[in-house]
């Protein structure tokens, strides 16, 4: 792998990782087309992970230390009412977290047959593309994420976990389904940022092991695509927060299904 793959990767997964497209369909379809083998790169791809893992941390820091506080927060204080519905929203990620956790124990060792499946990835991010697209139409009834309740967070986490399959989005699943559930535009897109905390550090510690294996010879590669995925993914947030608000997901749907078919035909075409 080039340093200039290396800054290409970064920048794609930084991309993908948060807008509906699919990061992991991405990945695998790049390394296919440009004969990129995947297991010589899975601690590459750890590093690009922990770029906008960091992301997500960093952007919503202050939120992420006001829910810890209010863990902590059970007396008659002035913000009694806020620390009870920031426990309530922990609670509820957690919820879904767990239904995501178990979709991965259940099927997760089937989902990761796909990635060795391009045509299957570039299906996949068709039907990324209806869902996504569909996510516009979803009216908003107003439920904040503190109030979704115990079937909805469910819901959300069974969305999640179905994102495993390489080609569906992580974010256009957990976005598609809050808002089918009712909730606000704008807690949708900040429940689905703090879900993917959980998600990508479970994922990146489950190929611990891999770490073992890191080349030395690539540090240079690794750190650079850390660092792209992390600067783009930053930027990549705050830009998706504000056309969730505007109802402009279906964009990102209709590249899917160019993507998706563009992707069809080369391989049916064996290039």
């Amino acid at each position: 792998m080039s340093f200039f793959q290396a800054i290409i990767m970064g920048i794609i997964q930084g991309l993908t990782e948060f807008i509906p497209v699919s990061s992991s369909g991405h990945l695998v379809l790049f390394q296919y087309f440009f004969g990129m083998g995947e297991s010589e790169n899975i601690v590459f791809e750890l590093f690009l992970h922990l770029g906008t893992l960091f992301a997500v941390l960093i952007y919503f820091r202050k939120t992420l230390w006001e829910l810890f506080k209010s863990l902590f927060c059970w007396g008659n204080t002035v913000n009694r009412e806020q620390h009870r519905k920031n426990r309530t929203l922990v609670y509820y990620l957690i919820i879904s977290t767990l239904a995501t956790a178990i979709i991965y124990i259940l099927v997760g060792d089937y989902f990761k047959a796909a990635f060795a499946m391009p045509i299957l990835v570039a299906f996949f991010l068709l039907i990324t593309g209806g869902i996504v697209f569909l996510s516009d139409y979803f009216v908003d009834q107003g439920i904040p994420a503190s109030n979704v309740g115990f079937f909805r967070a469910v819901i959300i986490g069974i969305g999640q976990g179905i994102a495993i399959l390489p080609g569906v989005s992580r974010s256009g699943t957990t976005i598609a389904y809050s808002l089918a559930t009712g909730m606000k535009r704008k807690d949708a897109a900040q429940y689905s940022f703090l879900l993917s905390i959980p998600a990508i550090l479970a994922g990146n510690l489950s190929e611990y092991k891999a770490l073992t294996e890191l080349d030395s010879t690539m540090l240079q590669n690794y750190l650079v695509g850390f660092v792209s995925s992390f600067i783009i993914g930053y930027l990549v947030i705050a830009f998706l927060i504000r056309l969730i608000e505007n109802s402009r997901l279906k964009y990102f749907g209709i590249y899917c299904w160019i993507a998706g078919l563009l992707s069809i035909i080369l391989l049916a075409l064996g290039i």
